[in-house]
């Protein structure tokens, strides 16, 4: 069963889009049909599907979740205990469980089953930069 570790280089919290590497791994595996397991090793940063056309569907989603979730900093987060790491750190673990470390996708005809605007991300959630590994597992 093919497998690879990728690293996604963030610059601090955003989506950053990985969809032409996991699509290149794909064709490379040569599997016609089956699925697709990505998995991010990381408790502060999470995967989404999401529109890959207008970027401002990515700017509204970070912006919805830093709204949603503000720094430990924040009056309203005053009741946030684990601060040692920083005032973004509590609140990354927060929308990482909000959201997802693992997406299935089934592979189809040797291509990825995504819909017409549907790309891959890697949502981080910290501030400062850093490099996040996923893990790539096809079965046939």
């Amino acid at each position: 069963m093919p497998q690879r570790l990728i690293e996604i280089s963030t610059r601090g919290q955003g989506l950053y889009e990985f969809t032409r590497e996991v699509e290149a791994f794909v064709r490379e595996a040569g599997v016609t049909e089956g699925l697709l397991t990505v998995f991010v090793r990381h408790t502060s940063c999470s995967l989404l599907i999401q529109e890959n056309a207008d970027p401002d569907v990515r700017h509204d989603l970070d912006r919805f979740f830093r709204r949603l979730v503000p720094p430990s900093d924040d009056p309203s987060m005053r009741w946030v205990v684990h601060t040692m790491e920083g005032p973004d750190d509590m609140p990354a673990h927060i929308k990482a469980a909000l959201t997802q470390v693992s997406i299935g996708i089934p592979v189809m005809a040797g291509r990825l089953a995504l819909g017409t605007w549907q790309g891959l991300y890697l949502f981080e959630h910290r501030d400062r930069p850093h490099r996040r590994e996923i893990v790539l597992h096809l079965s046939a």
